[in-house]
């Protein structure tokens, strides 16, 4: 029997976690009901069953999923059942990977799962996030809304992303290239006039800075394999690393450090939270539920780590303002309009200006970077080509005088 991780609350509000042994996520949910405890977050354990017949889905891209969540939401608005529903859409999907996922969903509620509980069976198709959001529609009575919340969420941070990459192509193409370049220079070209300087090298008489490029060519011929070898190896385990507890919330604390990038990357952050809490309020979430949703969404460990602090002092009848603001990790502004969304009782209309406001003026930032970017990166190509210029021609210069 696999064993199921869950994060619930007590009737008294009291946060637990725990590992419980189920048949499926559907009777761990039930298990947690009939101990009187309202589950938040029910996966499958690390290292169990379930969770390597997880780890075995395919993963399947946002642009086939966003269409699934709006046209499943158009079906139920209409009447249809859902287990229809899912068999209309799986019919008309041409994408069979997602055939294959819509059409277990469909099995799994038809054996008495919920869409959440069936969603959550494929962490790597359906986010955490949208498993949450659909799981508190289902439970306070407004599916259909959920979905269409879900899909709309879903489109646009796919179109954020596909604006960032964009507008990434061109500075990326550029350095691509000008790696490809210089590094041509140093290992074909060096090589072809070294024995003219070998008169000078005798002597003593060689410039430094042409003693340190011909030994930077020598390095790259002879040992350029090993280099690569131990980068890649470096690489693989940063990346190992990177993917623990400590390494995550190095990485995450990191990011918001970066000058300038930093503060992109927060502010996406905190509009992608303020979106998806706005959204669950208007939906008739409660506050402490939609909070422990929407701590997920920033995709920040810190940043979670502080809504869910926030969460636990709103139990205590604190406002939400006072918390965000006093961990100098929210942007003061965004702190100030939720304080005064709290006030005259319109916090769910305020966090879709707020996020809607982050949005537009961080893709105002992120252009102006970009903008900036492109012609640093020449002025560095164009440094590093000279560098390379210099130092073959000083040797030259000083044979030619002496001559």
């Amino acid at each position: 029997m696999p064993d199921f991780a869950y994060i619930a609350r007590s009737l008294d509000g009291q946060r637990v976690e725990g590992v419980l042994s189920a048949p499926n996520q559907g009777e761990a949910m039930a298990a947690l009901s009939a101990r009187e405890l309202f589950p938040l977050k029910v996966g499958a354990a690390a290292g169990s069953k379930a969770a390597a017949s997880g780890q075995k889905q395919v993963r399947i891209a946002s642009k086939h999923i966003t269409p699934v969540y709006s046209q499943l939401a158009g079906l139920l608005r209409s009447g249809v059942p859902l287990l229809r529903s899912l068999t209309v859409i799986a019919e008309q999907s041409s994408h069979p990977p997602l055939v294959a996922v819509l059409e277990d969903l469909r099995t799994r509620v038809e054996d008495g799962s919920s869409l959440a509980e069936a969603m959550g069976r494929h962490p790597r198709v359906f986010g955490e996030l949208s498993t949450s959001v659909v799981r508190a529609g289902g439970e306070g009575g407004f599916l259909e809304d959920a979905l269409e919340r879900v899909a709309a969420f879903t489109d646009q941070q796919e179109e954020l992303k596909s604006k960032v990459a964009g507008a990434m192509a061109y500075p990326i193409i550029l350095s691509v290239i000008g790696f490809l370049i210089v590094n041509g220079l140093i290992i074909f070209a060096v090589p072809m006039v070294e024995d003219l300087f070998a008169r000078l090298k005798d002597k003593g008489e060689l410039p430094w800075i042409t003693e340190a490029l011909l030994g930077l060519s020598d390095a790259l011929q002879n040992y350029g394999l090993f280099i690569v070898a131990g980068v890649g190896v470096v690489i693989y385990f940063a990346y190992k690393w990177f993917e623990t507890d400590e390494g995550r919330d190095w990485v995450d604390r990191w990011r918001l450090r970066v000058p300038m990038v930093g503060k992109i990357y927060r502010s996406l952050a905190v509009a992608r939270f303020c979106r998806v809490l706005g959204t669950l309020l208007k939906g008739g979430v409660p506050i402490v539920r939609s909070l422990d949703i929407a701590a997920d969404s920033t995709g920040n460990r810190v940043l979670t780590a502080v809504v869910k602090e926030a969460a636990e002092t709103i139990q205590a009848g604190e406002p939400l303002a006072g918390p965000l603001s006093a961990s100098g990790v929210f942007p003061r502004d965004v702190c100030e309009m939720i304080a005064v969304a709290e006030q005259s009782n319109n916090l769910e209309g305020v966090l879709n200006q707020v996020s809607d406001s982050l949005e537009k003026t961080t893709w105002r930032k992120i252009e102006v970077l970009v903008r900036l970017l492109e012609p640093l990166m020449l002025l560095v190509l164009a440094g590093v080509v000279l560098v390379v210029v210099i130092a073959l021609l000083l040797p030259v210069i000083k044979l030619s005088t002496t001559m």
